[in-house]
């Protein structure tokens, strides 16, 4: 004895209803699952220490102090040629 198509769709449908899943009786790939994972981003940018100062900053901070940076210095050279 077997049991409807339309009955073992309707306890699919319940069954996704209690359990907080998707009702997908074609199987199709959705990506639910990768999209129910929890991010990454936050523990990924944790890991990497905070960025304390640049020169850049410095120069800013202090205008008035006499700095060299060679990377810009080696830039502006660059330009003029």
């Amino acid at each position: 004895m077997s049991v409807p198509k339309s009955r073992i769709l309707d306890l699919m449908k319940v069954q996704c209803r209690i359990f907080s899943m998707t009702f997908n009786p074609e199987r199709t790939r959705t990506g639910n699952k990768v999209l129910r994972q929890r991010l990454r981003g936050p523990s990924v940018a944790a890991y990497y220490p905070r960025r304390v100062a640049t020169f850049k900053d410095l120069q800013k901070l202090y205008p008035d102090l006499d700095t060299w940076d060679d990377d810009e210095e080696d830039r502006l050279e660059h330009i003029q040629l």
